[in-house]
């Protein structure tokens, strides 16, 4: 049983959160997010909070409405806060660059990456080696880095390739020379 699924979503000031068929749009100061709500979850706007439950007690029904809540969440706090993801970029020589909505990247292949950025994530760098990437999506602004890091993923020998700033990578010890 969630015990996530239960806890009342509280609706800031400045907040509009509508619900038509099975469709919960959210508008807020940083913009508007919809999902998709499953046929097996209930959701309603009541005293200013969100709750959600089920349907029924069926297995789908049960895992579905935890989950629910917690995206609903999601967009609650994306269209008043947004959400950040930081990435870094480690090696000799490995730089970064935002040029409008495209990040070059030089990660020692012959030539720079060009990766240009989906509508509603924008990015900045802090240095040279490191990436901020903002969105109002959480769900979007997490694929979206997962990408990036896909470009040049950490090797554990060296450590070189794109993390993330929390993400520690294992290091391996590498051949010894002896016969």
């Amino acid at each position: 049983m969630s015990r996530v699924g239960k806890k009342p979503i509280p609706i800031p000031g400045g907040v509009d959160v509508s619900i038509t068929d099975n469709q919960v749009a959210v508008k807020g100061q940083k913009g508007q997010l919809s999902h998709a709500v499953h046929s097996k979850v209930n959701v309603v706007v009541q005293d200013g909070q969100i709750t959600v439950g089920k349907v029924d007690e069926s297995k789908l029904s049960r895992s579905l409405y935890g989950t629910t809540r917690t995206v609903l969440s999601n967009m609650v706090v994306g269209v008043t806060e947004g959400f950040s993801r930081v990435l870094e970029v480690i090696g000799v020589g490995y730089r970064v660059e935002v040029q409008g909505s495209i990040l070059v990247l030089n990660l020692g292949y012959s030539n720079p990456v060009r990766f240009s950025l989906p509508e509603g994530i924008t990015a900045e760098t802090d240095k040279q080696n490191r990436i901020t990437l903002r969105g109002i999506d959480r769900q979007h602004l997490g694929q979206v880095a997962a990408n990036i890091r896909a470009l040049r993923p950490p090797e554990p020998y060296k450590g070189k390739g794109i993390k993330y700033v929390e993400e520690t990578i294992r290091r391996k010890v590498g051949k010894t020379g002896g016969k």
